[in-house]
């Protein structure tokens, strides 16, 4: 499926977030063209009355002024250069950013500002900005975490039916951590009864290592509604053995409790 982009300035790029480890995220683009079923802003995006179906990704929001309103909200007096997080409602490396440039623009900016940041994505395309990330990496604390969940072809083309295979995903790893960038794998979301088999862990936990990951760190899918009925409907069509387990594990909640998620992390440690 192309994505339709849609050219719209903004009047902030700084969103003050709570609940999610770190208070400011940035998001040059809203909507994205990976697609996963298990995204959790599909759940935002039916919360805000916007498609979080088969639909989401099809139209990608492109804040083209986002660099410029970036200085602007950075020189202010009132900015203490906290830590912002890159990429917490969209993937800042989805294919949009190869045409427009924005995730790169907003690195310079906060390097400017002395403002140490993070950035979560599935997008090969970071490794474009080994020059910007290292050079901001010798003024401020710089993080990429590149998400793995699994290194299972089948799953990754189910699951992040947008997104570049694993492979791709763990080369960018290898080449950032060669440049001297602090670089995680971010298994996450791991799968119960798809992906957590103890030799599909193992298999991403050594990929992880052999690509040189500075550190790795692991979830467990959590289903919230507009997530939820998605996902579902994905694992119906691809391992309907598994709905009535989600059904059974879901009910009634978004997360698993701690019994339910410990055992599978548990087998990363």
């Amino acid at each position: 499926m192309k994505s339709e982009y849609r050219e719209e300035p903004c009047r902030s790029a700084l969103n003050r977030v709570g609940g999610m480890g770190f208070e400011w995220s940035l998001n040059p683009y809203m909507g994205c063209a990976h697609r996963c079923a298990f995204c959790y802003v599909r759940g935002f995006e039916r919360r805000a009355d916007r498609p979080g179906d088969d639909r989401y990704g099809a139209s990608i929001r492109v804040k083209v002024n986002v660099a410029q309103v970036l200085r602007a909200e950075l020189a202010r007096a009132s900015w203490k250069r906290e830590f912002v997080a890159i990429g917490a409602a969209t993937d800042p490396y989805q294919p949009a950013e190869a045409r427009f440039r924005l995730t790169r623009a907003c690195i310079e900016e906060l390097s400017r500002a002395r403002t140490p940041f993070g950035i979560v994505t599935r997008g090969p395309l970071i490794v474009r900005d080994l020059d910007v990330l290292a050079a901001a990496a010798r003024r401020v604390k710089v993080s990429v975490s590149v998400s793995v969940p699994c290194v299972d072809e089948r799953v990754a083309r189910v699951t992040e039916p947008g997104a570049p295979p694993p492979r791709a995903r763990l080369e960018a790893v290898r080449r950032l951590v060669a440049a001297g960038i602090r670089t995680q794998v971010a298994m996450a979301p791991i799968l119960p009864g798809i992906s957590d088999a103890p030799e599909q862990l193992a298999a991403a936990v050594r990929a992880a290592r052999q690509a040189g990951a500075t550190g790795l760190w692991a979830g467990v899918v959590h289903l919230k509604p507009g997530t939820r009925e998605h996902f579902l409907a994905a694992v119906e069509r691809e391992w309907p053995d598994q709905r009535p387990r989600y059904e059974r594990l879901f009910e009634g909640r978004a997360y698993l409790s701690k019994c339910g998620t410990e055992p599978i992390v548990d087998r990363i440690g």
